[in-house]
């Protein structure tokens, strides 16, 4: 992260988001809205000063509420570039028009309450898209407590209680006082596998980082305990099945076959009431701890991108790919790529290996003096169109503009943008637009070519007619 902010042949734009995209292939014209940071990114020095002198104080996103961050922060300490961010809503000056601590005490005169937002348009010749993913909320598990018992919370609430930099300074603490917890119940896919509360496919990574987790707890209190019920272990992939065999026999996490009925508190313990299928049985954990495996979804604006990026997605938001064996990082818009977990809940090799073919692809545009298209694309012939622009409309990737012939409106097809789905020359009543390669006569003739052949083998007897 820290040498991409200093190459100089990468532009990074944050605290921005893309409000449109247009063109095609080696030529998209992207429009970017950046935000006021109110802090000039080419004069502050990332001292720390402004965020320690901070009076206000408020919730931390990033460490899920868990701990605190100034009116003017970055959002986690590795976060770069290394420049805090003003937050309005909560800053004293934006808010009552007085503090201007950090102003005052700013020594490279960085502080600029004046930034305006502003927007950017931008040419690219590819894009990819790595905006990953998001976790479930728990809270529709009304049997679980998630969001009434304080002492019931989610892995990646876990994460940042193990992170160093976190809340807890790595420490992990019952949030409702703060003691160290000795016995832990894990619950797996929470949301994963659901089609009543929550979503009918598998996270994938919640078993591996349930297991990796014991391990980290063990190793920070040897007495904790810990005891993990699934519904079964997905912990396919190199070394995966060794990895949690080695949570189990040499941390002594406790794996209990069977999903949980009912979660209450008793005193200052959490009573966790399941059935262990294996033995057939109700059973009773009491914890100290409650941690859920929570599904991993799309980001709450991913369908809203790919409709600015004009890309398909799955029911659940997911973004699809052209072909999963033969296009594997490639969107059905031709320049646009993906990677990472905006495809599906991927682990980290996972992510790194799509990542890094995501590039390669995008290179390959790049490198081009001259774009080679796919032949099979639509065209419309201006002399049968009689210019009712059905094809128009029915076109899902706005491949298909109006334009002039002889005095004439007909439709013409935008080869760069047009990936031969066949909706117009299935939609146009006068057969004016084809997909080259596929018009009648030629499907016709390879129909016949077969039978002819057939017959020359006398493997078919054709008629006169």
């Amino acid at each position: 992260m820290t040498e991409s902010s200093h190459d100089e042949r990468i532009e990074l734009l944050t605290y921005a988001e893309v409000v449109e995209v247009k063109g095609f292939v080696g030529n998209f014209d992207v429009i970017i809205r950046k935000k006021p940071r109110y802090v000039d990114p080419l004069k502050c020095t990332g001292c720390g000063l402004c965020s320690e002198k901070c009076p206000t104080k408020t919730p931390n996103e990033w460490d899920l509420g868990m701990g605190m961050r100034k009116a003017i922060y970055k959002p986690f300490a590795q976060a770069v570039p290394n420049v805090p961010v003003i937050d309005p809503e909560h800053c004293r000056f934006f808010t009552t028009g007085k503090c201007q601590v950090c102003q005052k005490l700013c020594p490279a005169g960085a502080i600029d309450y004046e930034q305006k937002e502003e927007q950017v348009k931008k040419k690219f010749g590819a894009i990819i898209v790595a905006s990953g993913f998001a976790q479930f909320d728990p809270k529709v598990y009304g049997e679980y407590g998630g969001g009434r018992f304080k002492n019931v919370i989610t892995g990646l609430h876990l994460e940042r209680m193990l992170d160093p930099s976190g809340p807890t300074g790595g420490q992990v603490l019952r949030p409702s006082d703060q003691k160290e917890p000795r016995d832990v119940v894990f619950i797996q896919c929470v949301g994963s596998r659901d089609e009543s509360k929550g979503v009918p496919y598998c996270s994938r990574i919640c078993c591996m980082y349930t297991a990796k987790q014991a391990i980290l707890l063990k190793d920070h209190y040897p007495n904790s305990q810990s005891y993990v019920f699934y519904i079964d272990i997905r912990a396919g992939g190199k070394n995966y099945e060794e990895f949690v065999r080695k949570a189990q026999r040499e941390y002594g996490a406790i794996y209990i076959r069977g999903r949980v009925s009912k979660i209450f508190e008793k005193g200052e313990k959490l009573i966790v009431r399941g059935a262990d299928t294996l033995v057939g049985k109700q059973v009773e954990v009491e914890a100290d701890l409650v941690v859920l495996a929570t599904a991993a979804v799309p980001q709450a604006d991913a369908i809203a991108l790919a409709k600015i990026l004009n890309i398909p997605h799955d029911p659940y938001g997911f973004y699809s790919e052209a072909h999963p064996k033969l296009q594997p990082v490639e969107s059905l818009t031709k320049g646009i790529f993906l990677a990472g977990s905006c495809q599906f809940p991927k682990d980290i090799p996972d992510a790194v290996a799509t990542s890094g073919t995501a590039a390669i692809r995008a290179c390959g545009i790049l490198s081009l003096d001259e774009l080679i298209l796919d032949p099979r694309i639509a065209a419309v012939n201006p002399d049968l169109c009689s210019g009712c622009l059905n094809c128009l409309e029915v076109c899902p990737f706005e491949a298909i503009e109006e334009t002039e012939v002889n005095g004439r409106v007909v439709a013409q097809v935008i080869p760069t943008l047009c990936q031969g789905c066949g909706n117009c020359a299935a939609t146009c009543r006068t057969q004016a637009a084809s997909v080259q390669g596929f018009s009648e006569k030629q499907i016709c003739s390879q129909i016949s070519s077969i039978f002819q052949e057939m017959k020359k083998e006398k493997l078919f007897e054709l008629s006169e007619q």
